[in-house]
């Protein structure tokens, strides 16, 4: 059980395609630049679309999007803003128009026999990336959107620095279960995330009552919550990432001792288990994981998992 913590069966190619200065004129381009991770053998995929991190760029998550394109997923990354970060409200905006975008645009983009399923339409995000799918999943957005999501799923979601200083807008309410979602909801946490990279640094980078645990004591069942104990807000990035903002991500947030690789595995295959037991009917690896949390190459704490 739990083969999905291996790469899957699935060949798969990266797609790169950037917005074009024309894109006002141009309703098939995408709104913005995109990073595609997708099976090449011919068939229908569900589709997963990650938001990343504040100030991150999306193709320092390519090890998470080979990994769960390899299992049969077309896994989406758009690059929200480039220079200079968006506010909350212009994030949920921009994801909102990708969303948008893709009913139309996204097939011309895949491979030849490779097809979209959008009746199958997740959508996930990574730290502040996460609290902003969220807000989207939340109708925080000011555009209507054209889908429906399937499945929430957020990998260390942070909705601010500290409680006096929240991420707009300010969805947690601290009152539990109380998101007005009716959708399998995943939260993946990291143990090291509350903790501060040294004395020298202010705050951590996913601090208490903003964290992964709030989002999931606030999310409805069916909702799953899974934390890696010994690793930190940013390891599930891919290693040596380039450039200043790779150089940043790499000394903001404390860090753990393992290889990036285990937690990159770890999870890459719970999305995995997670989007086949919601999206495809196969829940025999969730179940298996929520069970014998070990399965996992990244020690995992006990596994909070509330069924329907």
């Amino acid at each position: 059980m739990a083969y999905v913590f291996d790469e899957g069966k699935f060949p798969f190619k990266f797609i790169t395609e950037e917005t074009p200065f024309s894109s006002c004129f141009d309703s098939s381009a995408p709104p913005k630049p995109l990073l595609i991770a997708t099976p090449t053998v011919s068939g229908t995929y569900p589709v997963l679309l990650l938001l990343h991190g504040f100030y991150l760029r999306n193709y320092f998550y390519k090890g998470i999007l080979q990994h769960i394109a390899s299992h049969g997923f077309i896994v989406v990354g758009p690059q929200l803003y480039s220079l200079v970060p968006a506010t909350g409200p212009e994030e949920i905006e921009s994801a909102a128009k990708v969303v948008n975008w893709l009913p139309e645009g996204l097939q011309s983009l895949l491979p030849e026999n490779v097809v979209m399923d959008l009746t199958k339409f997740a959508l996930s995000g990574h730290s502040r990336g996460g609290k902003a799918a969220f807000a989207l999943a939340l109708g925080y957005a000011k555009a209507a959107l054209s889908l429906k999501f399937s499945v929430l799923i957020g990998i260390d979601p942070v909705a601010g620095a500290n409680q006096y200083c929240r991420t707009n807008p300010h969805i947690l309410t601290y009152v539990p279960r109380s998101f007005d979602l009716n959708i399998p909801v995943l939260v993946i946490g990291t143990g090291l995330g509350p903790e501060k990279k040294n004395d020298c640094m202010s705050q951590p980078c996913a601090p208490e009552g903003l964290n992964h645990k709030e989002f999931f004591n606030e999310s409805k069942p069916p909702c799953a919550h899974f934390v890696a104990k010994d690793y930190g807000h940013m390891d599930m990035l891919d290693d040596d990432l380039p450039g200043v903002v790779g150089a940043m991500s790499g000394c903001m947030c404390k860090n753990g001792s393992g290889p990036k690789d285990l937690m990159r595995k770890s999870v890459g295959g719970i999305v995995v288990a997670f989007l086949n037991a919601y999206l495809n009917g196969e829940d025999g690896d969730l179940l298996a994981i929520v069970a014998d949390p070990a399965l996992s190459p990244a020690r995992l704490e006990p596994a909070e998992f509330i069924n329907a």
